[in-house]
């Protein structure tokens, strides 16, 4: 259908956004709610009724709804998805809890690992092998099925993880499961490795399949209900949901593989900054997100958003690779810091101060907003150095309190170091920009960038606040604020087209591949993403490939992306020069005679790309000047005199020099005495250090 109105709708960890985009009117419409996290769709019904007070009944006229949720990884961090069983191949029940069996931190002898999410009680192995080639060892006895399903039945089981051995290279044991399963466990929820993740890697394999079993019955019931809301206030259009990967798909899809939505929340954003950096002509950018609870960071430096295939969830220390629970799903390539508004500062062990990775969340949240919270947080620490206008966050919707900011910084911080609480709220900050800074170079050291080099895009509704103090510790000199930056996520949904992508080992020497064969490999993954991208209601407007690739003896592969043409036109010999100019690229010089072996073939499929939701603007009119008030400034280390800016006031082609704070409804921006500031056509915000 066809209508006046696209929504997109992010649930963060502390706020839900919304952005309506009048495509009538070409105008947007934005709202911030708070998350509740008992229940999501609860806040999101709270932006609902807030547009029906401009908008009545305006859910008939609207075309789709692109939605983006947390439920999925705050069910694993939480553990508050559903009672999962795994059947697995007799012998390798304890592959999830045996894990790779590498330590993260070599030099902790006391190292945890997180519980795996099935516990070994519910466990099962059943008895059949297929070889690595796929022939069959030992066949599948689908007798055994029977007890284990009166038993799972029994305990009350919601969902059942099946992952066989070498499931990958032939899938028949596991859609025998699947299909004996279905009829004796009917209201159970089913998840196959070989259709979650038909990739080599028995350990992320059963993890990825597990995850997503643990949280197939959570998205089903809370996707129903969200359907079943909208449906009851005259919605007639498209619920599409993000994907990890930046583009969007259908309900049914993203229940039968809620893996795939895990991160779906901030790669709105960093949409939204790779179109900015494109029009923007920007060789390269670092896109960064910090909301209330998280910060996030991607670097730009192509045509398209980057994209990892490896990746963890629910860490049991957070900056430490291997601590956590592995998940192989396309997902966009970007650094999760724990330092967001409502990150917890305090005093750590060693009597130092510490910012994160705690968050108070939205509930009690910051003690500034007046929820119950006593512990000071960053947003505290910006309000208190003068940064936030206590009367207008959030539009004015919701205001803050400086009194309890100051007393929670007092008694959590500024006591015990013997200074005042305006200078704590300082340390508070500027140790949340260094967190944030540390992250971000070891980050870009890792993918070969330098950050001097790049242009900083900040969003979330801390982003810009903090912008100025990022850019400066990373030696960035040119810092972009979007319109809205607040809701930014958001607004990146409404640019997200349908896609679908798939992975399938095909392990084969260069030497031994066939290349006809693996056109027509190709081929059945081209056709069952177009099928899914008919159900979310698009079609395939192109198709991107590549293969994951190593010299033979290596145990990781890199990703080679394939021109678009037909392989045997390519030829071997094609094939090996991408490879070794990739390798190259990467480690500095390629192992000329050794031969390599293909592993896995990738195949994305994604639809029409949208238009831009950023849209050329106009002054209001407003006077620019709104006043002006102290804020700390990091150069004089006192507070000094800032003019106090309306965003929606500037002219376009207007300089501001600084000190200077430029306010919007739902988000702030920092301009620092060495700064100045000015607007183009499409309202973004131009900030360069002088």
């Amino acid at each position: 259908m066809s209508g006046r109105f696209l929504l997109g709708c992010d649930i963060g960890g502390t706020f839900t956004d919304f952005v309506l985009l009048d495509q009538e009117n070409d105008e947007l419409h934005l709202v911030k709610c708070p998350t509740t996290a008992e229940d999501p769709s609860n806040g999101v019904m709270d932006g609902i009724a807030a547009y029906e007070q401009l908008f009545p009944e305006f859910l008939a006229e609207t075309e789709r709804v692109h939605h983006g949720t947390t439920l999925v990884i705050n069910a694993v961090i939480e553990r508050s998805g559903a009672k999962t069983a795994l059947i697995t191949t007799k012998g390798f029940r304890d592959v999830i809890e045996i894990g790779s069996e590498r330590r993260y931190d070599v030099y902790d002898l006391q190292q945890q690992y997180p519980s795996p999410l099935v516990p070994r009680h519910l466990r099962f192995g059943v008895t059949e092998r297929i070889r690595s080639d796929g022939m069959v060892l030992t066949p599948l006895d689908l007798r055994e099925l029977e007890a284990i399903a009166r038993h799972v039945a029994d305990i009350g089981v919601e969902s059942v993880a099946v992952c066989l051995l070498h499931s990958y290279r032939d899938a028949a044991h596991e859609e025998q499961v699947e299909e004996r399963l279905a009829a004796l466990l009917p209201e159970v929820e089913l998840s196959i490795s070989a259709q979650v993740l038909p990739e080599i890697n028995e350990y992320a394999r059963a993890s990825t399949t597990v995850v997503n079993a643990y949280t197939k019955p959570l998205m089903r019931g809370y996707l129903e209900r969200l359907e079943r809301l909208f449906t009851e206030k005259g919605f007639g259009g498209q619920i599409l949901i993000m994907l990890s990967s930046g583009g969007a798909t259908s309900i049914d899809t993203a229940v039968r593989f809620p893996v795939r939505v895990i991160e779906s929340g901030p790669v709105g954003g960093v949409t939204l900054c790779q179109g900015i950096k494109s029009r923007s002509g920007l060789g390269s950018a670092i896109a960064f997100d910090m909301g209330g609870t998280t910060a996030k960071v991607c670097l730009l430096q192509g045509d398209e958003v980057p994209l990892a295939n490896d990746y963890e969830v629910a860490r049991v220390h957070r900056f430490k690779r291997g601590s956590g629970i592995p998940i192989k799903a396309s997902c966009v390539d970007l650094l999760e810091i724990g330092t967001g508004g409502g990150s917890i500062a305090g005093i750590g062990p060693l009597g130092l101060l510490q910012v994160g990775p705690q968050s108070a969340g939205a509930t009690p949240g910051p003690a500034c907003y007046g929820f119950g919270g006593t512990k000071p947080t960053t947003t505290d620490a910006d309000l208190l150095l003068g940064y936030l206008d206590p009367s207008y966050f959030l539009g004015g919707t919701m205001p803050l309190d400086p009194d309890a900011s100051r007393e929670a910084l007092r008694a959590h911080v500024a006591d015990q170091l013997g200074m005042t609480p305006e200078l704590a709220a300082w340390g508070v900050h500027d140790l949340a920009n260094e967190s944030m800074a540390a992250a971000t170079r070891v980050f870009a050291a890792e993918r070969g960038a330098d950050p001097t080099k790049m242009t900083l895009i900040a969003t979330g509704g801390a982003g810009p606040v903090h912008a100025r103090g990022l850019a400066a510790k990373l030696g960035v000199g040119r810092i972009i604020v979007p319109p809205a930056a607040g809701v930014a996520s958001a607004i990146g949904f409404l640019a997200a087209p349908v896609s679908f992508d798939l992975v399938q080992t095909h392990k084969r020497a260069l030497s031994e591949a066939n290349l006809a064969h693996l056109e027509s490999l190709f081929a059945e993954q081209s056709r069952k993403i177009a099928e899914t991208l008919e159900a979310a209601g698009g079609e395939v407007a192109r198709f991107d490939r590549s293969v994951d690739v190593r010299y033979i003896g290596q145990g990781h592969e890199i990703r080679i992306a394939l021109p678009d043409k037909p392989l045997a036109e390519l030829g071997k010999a094609g094939l090996l020069t991408l490879f070794q100019q990739s390798y190259e690229r990467l480690y500095g010089s390629a192992l000329s005679g050794n031969e390599f072996e293909i592993v896995n073939l990738r195949l994305t499929g994604r639809g029409p790309e949208t238009a831009s939701p950023l849209r050329p603007r106009q002054a209001s009119g407003d006077p620019m000047i709104k006043g002006e008030r102290p804020a700390f400034c990091p150069n004089e280390q006192d507070f000094v005199r800032h003019i106090v800016v309306d965003r929606y006031a500037i002219d376009p082609g207007v300089r501001i020099e600084g000190p200077a704070i430029i306010e919007e409804r739902e988000s702030t921006t920092v301009v620092d005495a060495r700064m100045t500031a000015e607007v183009d056509e499409l309202g973004l915000l131009h900030l360069q250090f002088v």
